[in-house]
Protein backbone atom coordinates (compact mmCIF):
# COMPACT_ATOMS: atom_id res chain seq x y z
CA UNK A 1 0.00 0.00 0.00
CA UNK A 2 1.51 3.86 -1.13
CA UNK A 3 2.10 5.45 1.80
CA UNK A 4 0.23 9.06 2.03
CA UNK A 5 2.37 11.85 0.94
CA UNK A 6 3.32 14.22 3.55
CA UNK A 7 2.08 17.53 1.69
CA UNK A 8 -1.52 15.27 1.07
CA UNK A 9 -1.31 14.89 4.80
CA UNK A 10 -0.67 18.80 5.55
CA UNK A 11 -3.34 19.48 3.28
CA UNK A 12 -5.65 16.86 4.24
CA UNK A 13 -5.53 18.35 7.69
CA UNK A 14 -5.87 21.78 6.99
CA UNK A 15 -9.07 20.96 5.04
CA UNK A 16 -11.10 18.67 7.97
CA UNK A 17 -10.53 21.65 10.16
CA UNK A 18 -13.10 23.99 7.59
CA UNK A 19 -16.85 23.82 8.28
CA UNK A 20 -18.82 22.97 5.51
CA UNK A 21 -20.39 19.64 3.62
CA UNK A 22 -19.31 19.85 0.48
CA UNK A 23 -15.46 20.38 -0.96
CA UNK A 24 -14.07 20.91 -4.34
CA UNK A 25 -10.34 19.52 -4.98
CA UNK A 26 -8.97 20.63 -8.13
CA UNK A 27 -5.39 20.78 -10.06
CA UNK A 28 -3.62 19.50 -12.80
CA UNK A 29 -3.54 15.37 -12.89
CA UNK A 30 -0.83 14.00 -10.98
CA UNK A 31 -1.07 15.91 -7.94
CA UNK A 32 -2.70 13.57 -5.85
CA UNK A 33 -7.17 14.51 -5.65
CA UNK A 34 -7.72 11.30 -5.23
CA UNK A 35 -5.36 10.39 -2.39
CA UNK A 36 -6.46 13.78 -0.61
CA UNK A 37 -9.97 13.10 -1.01
CA UNK A 38 -9.78 9.00 0.61
CA UNK A 39 -7.95 10.74 3.18
CA UNK A 40 -10.62 13.23 3.90
CA UNK A 41 -13.23 10.91 4.03
CA UNK A 42 -11.43 8.08 6.26
CA UNK A 43 -10.85 11.12 8.90
CA UNK A 44 -14.84 12.08 8.64
CA UNK A 45 -15.97 8.46 8.99
CA UNK A 46 -12.84 7.58 11.13
CA UNK A 47 -14.17 6.45 15.33
CA UNK A 48 -11.44 8.29 16.87
CA UNK A 49 -12.11 11.05 18.71
CA UNK A 50 -8.98 13.25 17.74
CA UNK A 51 -9.84 11.99 13.40
CA UNK A 52 -10.73 15.49 12.62
CA UNK A 53 -7.41 17.30 13.97
CA UNK A 54 -4.91 14.15 13.61
CA UNK A 55 -6.93 12.72 10.50
CA UNK A 56 -7.88 8.86 10.84
CA UNK A 57 -6.32 6.56 13.19
CA UNK A 58 -5.75 3.77 10.65
CA UNK A 59 -6.90 1.06 13.47
CA UNK A 60 -10.45 1.30 14.15
CA UNK A 61 -13.27 -0.40 12.41
CA UNK A 62 -14.45 2.34 10.38
CA UNK A 63 -10.83 2.93 8.74
CA UNK A 64 -10.90 -1.27 8.42
CA UNK A 65 -13.86 -1.01 6.57
CA UNK A 66 -12.68 1.47 4.22
CA UNK A 67 -9.78 0.07 3.14
CA UNK A 68 -11.03 -2.78 1.86
CA UNK A 69 -13.80 -0.85 -0.07
CA UNK A 70 -16.65 -2.20 2.43
CA UNK A 71 -17.77 1.08 4.31
CA UNK A 72 -21.27 1.29 4.52
CA UNK A 73 -21.47 5.08 5.22
CA UNK A 74 -19.63 5.72 2.49
CA UNK A 75 -20.76 5.97 -1.63
CA UNK A 76 -18.11 6.35 -4.14
CA UNK A 77 -18.86 7.89 -7.28
CA UNK A 78 -16.63 6.67 -10.19
CA UNK A 79 -16.98 5.68 -13.98
CA UNK A 80 -16.60 2.04 -14.18
CA UNK A 81 -13.46 1.49 -15.47
CA UNK A 82 -11.61 3.21 -12.40
CA UNK A 83 -13.63 1.53 -9.59
CA UNK A 84 -12.34 -1.91 -11.79
CA UNK A 85 -9.08 0.09 -11.29
CA UNK A 86 -8.62 0.99 -8.01
CA UNK A 87 -10.80 -2.21 -6.85
CA UNK A 88 -14.00 -0.28 -5.60
CA UNK A 89 -16.98 -2.70 -6.19
CA UNK A 90 -19.18 -2.58 -8.48
CA UNK A 91 -23.31 -2.25 -8.11
CA UNK A 92 -24.62 -5.82 -8.40
CA UNK A 93 -26.95 -4.88 -11.44
CA UNK A 94 -23.70 -3.36 -13.20
CA UNK A 95 -21.28 -6.12 -12.46
CA UNK A 96 -23.71 -8.53 -14.05
CA UNK A 97 -24.29 -6.66 -16.97
CA UNK A 98 -20.45 -6.21 -17.49
CA UNK A 99 -19.80 -10.46 -16.54
CA UNK A 100 -22.22 -11.47 -19.12
CA UNK A 101 -20.67 -8.74 -21.77
CA UNK A 102 -23.89 -7.60 -22.41
CA UNK A 103 -22.22 -4.20 -22.06
CA UNK A 104 -18.70 -2.59 -21.47
CA UNK A 105 -17.54 -0.33 -18.13
CA UNK A 106 -18.45 3.04 -18.47
CA UNK A 107 -16.24 6.00 -18.87
CA UNK A 108 -18.17 8.21 -17.42
CA UNK A 109 -20.15 7.93 -13.71
CA UNK A 110 -23.69 6.93 -14.72
CA UNK A 111 -26.74 8.70 -14.11
CA UNK A 112 -27.57 4.83 -12.40
CA UNK A 113 -25.20 5.98 -10.07
CA UNK A 114 -26.18 8.90 -9.02
CA UNK A 115 -29.28 7.90 -8.01
CA UNK A 116 -28.03 5.29 -6.06
CA UNK A 117 -26.09 8.07 -4.21
CA UNK A 118 -28.79 10.56 -3.87
CA UNK A 119 -30.47 7.65 -1.83
CA UNK A 120 -27.78 6.55 -0.03
CA UNK A 121 -27.27 10.52 1.13
CA UNK A 122 -30.89 10.21 2.72
CA UNK A 123 -30.21 6.72 4.59
CA UNK A 124 -29.63 6.78 8.34
CA UNK A 125 -25.79 6.05 8.68
CA UNK A 126 -24.38 2.95 9.75
CA UNK A 127 -22.16 3.42 11.92
CA UNK A 128 -22.78 7.13 14.05
CA UNK A 129 -20.63 8.86 12.07
CA UNK A 130 -22.24 10.41 9.17
CA UNK A 131 -22.01 9.59 5.63
CA UNK A 132 -20.00 10.86 2.76
CA UNK A 133 -19.86 10.62 -0.94
CA UNK A 134 -16.82 10.64 -3.04
CA UNK A 135 -16.75 11.40 -6.38
CA UNK A 136 -13.36 11.15 -8.61
CA UNK A 137 -12.99 12.22 -11.24
CA UNK A 138 -15.40 14.61 -11.26
CA UNK A 139 -15.59 16.36 -14.37
CA UNK A 140 -16.82 12.37 -15.96
CA UNK A 141 -20.04 13.46 -15.04
CA UNK A 142 -22.34 14.09 -17.99
CA UNK A 143 -24.69 16.98 -17.76
CA UNK A 144 -27.65 15.07 -17.10
CA UNK A 145 -25.68 13.15 -13.81
CA UNK A 146 -23.91 16.86 -12.90
CA UNK A 147 -27.52 18.11 -12.36
CA UNK A 148 -28.68 15.38 -10.37
CA UNK A 149 -25.97 15.80 -7.58
CA UNK A 150 -26.71 19.67 -8.23
CA UNK A 151 -30.04 19.38 -6.65
CA UNK A 152 -28.38 17.31 -3.66
CA UNK A 153 -25.47 19.66 -3.15
CA UNK A 154 -28.60 22.54 -3.05
CA UNK A 155 -30.00 21.00 -0.22
CA UNK A 156 -28.14 18.37 1.30
CA UNK A 157 -29.37 16.16 4.22
CA UNK A 158 -28.20 17.28 7.43
CA UNK A 159 -25.07 13.93 8.36
CA UNK A 160 -23.27 14.00 4.72
CA UNK A 161 -20.38 15.23 3.43
CA UNK A 162 -19.46 15.20 -0.47
CA UNK A 163 -15.92 15.73 -1.54
CA UNK A 164 -15.18 15.76 -5.76
CA UNK A 165 -12.20 15.77 -7.00
CA UNK A 166 -11.61 16.77 -10.38
CA UNK A 167 -8.25 17.36 -12.68
CA UNK A 168 -10.42 19.81 -15.06
CA UNK A 169 -12.81 22.08 -13.20
CA UNK A 170 -13.52 24.38 -16.11
CA UNK A 171 -15.75 21.33 -17.50
CA UNK A 172 -18.23 21.06 -14.59
CA UNK A 173 -20.88 22.98 -13.76
CA UNK A 174 -20.05 26.44 -12.17
CA UNK A 175 -23.82 25.62 -10.16
CA UNK A 176 -21.93 23.10 -8.62
CA UNK A 177 -18.34 24.78 -8.64
CA UNK A 178 -20.12 27.28 -6.52
CA UNK A 179 -21.74 25.38 -4.29
CA UNK A 180 -18.35 23.95 -3.11
CA UNK A 181 -15.40 24.64 -0.64
CA UNK A 182 -12.58 25.21 -3.70
CA UNK A 183 -9.64 24.37 -2.78
CA UNK A 184 -6.60 24.14 -5.14
CA UNK A 185 -3.90 21.32 -4.51
CA UNK A 186 -0.44 21.90 -3.36
CA UNK A 187 2.21 21.39 -5.68
CA UNK A 188 5.40 19.72 -3.66
CA UNK A 189 8.89 21.03 -3.47
CA UNK A 190 11.47 18.80 -5.78
CA UNK A 191 13.70 17.54 -2.50
CA UNK A 192 10.40 17.01 -0.72
CA UNK A 193 8.86 15.01 -3.74
CA UNK A 194 12.58 13.07 -4.30
CA UNK A 195 12.47 11.93 -0.91
CA UNK A 196 8.60 10.66 -0.84
CA UNK A 197 9.40 8.99 -4.31
CA UNK A 198 12.49 7.24 -3.17
CA UNK A 199 10.03 5.60 -0.18
CA UNK A 200 8.49 4.16 -2.83
CA UNK A 201 11.25 1.85 -4.51
CA UNK A 202 12.83 4.47 -6.84
CA UNK A 203 16.17 4.95 -7.07
CA UNK A 204 16.85 9.20 -6.67
CA UNK A 205 17.98 9.30 -9.82
CA UNK A 206 15.04 7.42 -11.58
CA UNK A 207 13.06 9.71 -8.80
CA UNK A 208 14.83 13.42 -10.24
CA UNK A 209 14.41 12.14 -13.83
CA UNK A 210 10.60 10.66 -13.74
CA UNK A 211 9.74 14.12 -12.00
CA UNK A 212 10.70 16.33 -14.50
CA UNK A 213 9.81 13.73 -17.39
CA UNK A 214 5.89 14.13 -15.03
CA UNK A 215 6.66 18.26 -14.88
CA UNK A 216 7.01 18.00 -11.19
CA UNK A 217 3.68 15.94 -10.17
CA UNK A 218 4.55 12.89 -8.19
CA UNK A 219 2.00 11.03 -9.16
CA UNK A 220 2.61 10.81 -12.51
CA UNK A 221 5.83 9.77 -11.92
CA UNK A 222 4.55 6.36 -9.75
CA UNK A 223 2.12 6.31 -12.85
CA UNK A 224 5.29 6.48 -15.17
CA UNK A 225 6.84 3.87 -13.49
CA UNK A 226 3.97 1.12 -13.24
CA UNK A 227 4.10 1.37 -16.67
CA UNK A 228 8.30 0.87 -17.25
CA UNK A 229 9.72 3.49 -18.10
CA UNK A 230 12.42 4.69 -16.18
CA UNK A 231 15.79 7.35 -16.46
CA UNK A 232 16.98 5.19 -19.16
CA UNK A 233 14.00 4.93 -21.16
CA UNK A 234 13.25 8.59 -20.86
CA UNK A 235 16.44 10.17 -21.74
CA UNK A 236 16.32 7.56 -25.08
CA UNK A 237 12.57 8.40 -25.75
CA UNK A 238 13.50 11.50 -28.40
CA UNK A 239 16.49 8.82 -30.06
CA UNK A 240 13.97 6.22 -30.60
CA UNK A 241 11.17 8.82 -32.09
CA UNK A 242 13.93 10.62 -34.24
CA UNK A 243 13.90 6.90 -35.69
CA UNK A 244 10.22 6.38 -35.52
CA UNK A 245 10.80 3.27 -33.69
CA UNK A 246 7.59 2.48 -32.35
CA UNK A 247 8.39 -0.75 -30.91
CA UNK A 248 10.32 1.28 -28.34
CA UNK A 249 6.70 2.30 -26.05
CA UNK A 250 4.43 -0.58 -27.77
CA UNK A 251 4.10 -1.91 -23.89
CA UNK A 252 2.45 1.94 -23.49
CA UNK A 253 -1.33 3.17 -24.39
CA UNK A 254 -1.62 5.41 -26.89
CA UNK A 255 -3.03 8.34 -24.56
CA UNK A 256 0.77 7.96 -22.96
CA UNK A 257 2.30 8.02 -26.20
CA UNK A 258 1.00 11.11 -27.36
CA UNK A 259 1.60 12.87 -23.78
CA UNK A 260 5.43 11.98 -24.13
CA UNK A 261 5.38 12.95 -28.02
CA UNK A 262 3.69 16.44 -26.92
CA UNK A 263 6.31 16.45 -24.56
CA UNK A 264 9.21 16.02 -26.75
CA UNK A 265 7.24 18.57 -28.82
CA UNK A 266 7.28 21.22 -25.97
CA UNK A 267 10.93 20.83 -25.37
CA UNK A 268 12.14 21.05 -29.06
CA UNK A 269 10.41 24.37 -29.00
CA UNK A 270 11.60 25.85 -26.02
CA UNK A 271 15.38 24.73 -27.16
CA UNK A 272 15.08 26.44 -30.35
CA UNK A 273 13.86 29.93 -28.04
CA UNK A 274 16.94 29.16 -25.73
CA UNK A 275 13.81 28.62 -23.47
CA UNK A 276 14.19 26.41 -19.83
CA UNK A 277 13.58 22.86 -20.97
CA UNK A 278 10.88 21.60 -19.02
CA UNK A 279 10.76 17.47 -19.42
CA UNK A 280 14.26 16.80 -21.10
CA UNK A 281 17.75 17.42 -21.02
CA UNK A 282 18.98 19.11 -23.45
CA UNK A 283 21.91 16.29 -23.58
CA UNK A 284 19.15 13.88 -24.66
CA UNK A 285 17.53 15.79 -26.98
CA UNK A 286 18.67 15.44 -31.28
CA UNK A 287 20.09 18.56 -32.57
CA UNK A 288 17.22 19.46 -35.28
CA UNK A 289 16.65 21.69 -38.31
CA UNK A 290 13.03 21.58 -38.55
CA UNK A 291 11.46 24.62 -37.67
CA UNK A 292 9.36 25.84 -35.37
CA UNK A 293 5.99 26.32 -37.42
CA UNK A 294 6.64 23.06 -38.13
CA UNK A 295 6.53 21.59 -34.47
CA UNK A 296 3.60 24.20 -33.49
CA UNK A 297 1.59 22.39 -36.39
CA UNK A 298 2.89 19.22 -35.12
CA UNK A 299 1.62 20.12 -31.23
CA UNK A 300 -1.35 20.86 -32.55
CA UNK A 301 -2.32 17.35 -34.38
CA UNK A 302 -0.97 15.67 -31.48
CA UNK A 303 -3.61 17.64 -29.35
CA UNK A 304 -6.20 16.79 -31.96
CA UNK A 305 -5.04 12.87 -31.82
CA UNK A 306 -5.26 12.87 -27.57
CA UNK A 307 -9.33 13.64 -28.11
CA UNK A 308 -9.94 10.18 -29.31
CA UNK A 309 -7.12 8.07 -27.98
CA UNK A 310 -8.99 6.15 -25.55
CA UNK A 311 -11.15 4.86 -28.66
CA UNK A 312 -8.56 3.93 -31.08
CA UNK A 313 -9.96 1.98 -34.09
CA UNK A 314 -6.81 -0.23 -34.40
CA UNK A 315 -3.99 0.77 -31.47
CA UNK A 316 -1.09 -1.03 -32.98
CA UNK A 317 -1.77 1.19 -36.48
CA UNK A 318 -2.58 4.52 -34.12
CA UNK A 319 0.86 3.60 -32.21
CA UNK A 320 2.61 3.30 -35.66
CA UNK A 321 1.44 6.10 -37.49
CA UNK A 322 1.93 8.41 -34.38
CA UNK A 323 6.13 7.22 -34.48
CA UNK A 324 5.92 7.25 -38.27
CA UNK A 325 4.34 10.90 -37.78
CA UNK A 326 7.23 11.59 -35.22
CA UNK A 327 10.10 10.65 -37.69
CA UNK A 328 9.08 12.96 -40.28
CA UNK A 329 8.68 15.87 -38.41
CA UNK A 330 11.66 15.70 -36.64
CA UNK A 331 13.91 14.78 -40.25
CA UNK A 332 12.31 17.40 -41.99
CA UNK A 333 14.38 20.53 -42.86
CA UNK A 334 12.98 24.30 -41.88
Amino acid sequence: MTATAPWIERQSLALLSQQGHAWLLQGPSGLGQYELATSMVSAWLCESATALSDGACGHCGSCHALSVHTHADLMVLMPETILLELGWPLSEKAQSEIDNKTRKPSKEIRIEAMRDAIEFSQRTNARGKGKAVLVYPAERMNHVTANALLKTLEEPPGDVKFVLATEAAHQLLPTIRSRCLIHTMAWPSETEAVQWLETQSLSKDDAIALLKAAGGRPDEVLKQRNLGQSMQWWSKFPKAMLAGDASYCSDLPASEVIDALQKLCHDLLMLQTHATLRYFNEVDLPKLKVSSAQLTAWFKRLSQAAKTSEHPFNAGLMLEALCTEAREVLNSSS
